[in-house]
């Protein structure tokens, strides 16, 4: 695979030196990539796959966050990096994931010397702020099925697919609802011709 596809406004001079001191790695489906607390040491570009970034609670309760597809970055890694912080959140591989980590000691001199590098840290910052600001509107102003059809119709623009590998179980952790819950409303959806339901796997069909 050719990963400079996924990131083609880098300078050439960039793509370089990124292809010379990074690392690639591949996680398995379930796989931590970052844990709360955490001191990070590389910042993650991601190739393939999908990484769910969520807050974990004492109870081992999760609140997603968002998700991360090709060609976009872990903008809390990031931030820990420049500041050489700990991890507020938890990242997992939610399937087969390849990702290239660029080394912290590297963040200072990139931001400095290649502008196609600067404006892509602003735009990832931007574009996980408005993230985290549509998962806020959505708990404060709307009901669960509309925050249940957000959910999965963010899911399909991450990944690119119209096929969503997940349980009735791990939309209701997600969105902190109820199994019954999400299963009713999803056959409501189903009924309305907006997804078709199959074993561990939801299909959207709506235009």
């Amino acid at each position: 695979m050719n990963w400079k596809e996924k990131f083609p406004h880098f300078e050439p001079e960039l793509t370089e030196l990124i292809e010379r001191e990074g690392v690639f790695k591949t996680f398995r489906a379930g796989d931590i990539i970052m844990r709360t607390g955490q001191y990070i040491k590389s910042t993650v570009l991601v190739l393939e796959g999908r990484i769910k970034i969520y807050r974990e609670n004492p109870d081992g309760g999760e609140f997603l966050m968002y998700y991360l597809g090709p060609g976009q970055a872990c903008a809390v890694s990031m931030i820990c990096a420049i500041q050489s912080a700990t991890s507020e959140v938890m990242a997992k591989a939610e399937e087969e994931t390849e990702v290239l980590m660029i080394p912290v000691h590297l963040m200072d001199d990139l931001m400095k010397e290649y502008k196609s590098w600067h404006q892509f840290v602003i735009q990832t910052y931007r574009s996980r702020f408005d993230e985290l600001l549509s998962v806020i509107d959505n708990i404060a102003f709307h009901n669960m099925d509309e925050r249940l059809e957000f959910y999965l119709k963010r899911h399909v623009s991450v990944s690119g697919k119209k096929t969503i590998q997940v349980s009735h179980q791990q939309i209701a952790d997600d969105l902190n609802s109820s199994r019954e819950v999400i299963s009713r409303l999803l056959k409501k959806m189903e009924q309305q011709n907006k997804v078709k339901l199959h074993r561990n796997m939801i299909e959207w069909t709506e235009a």
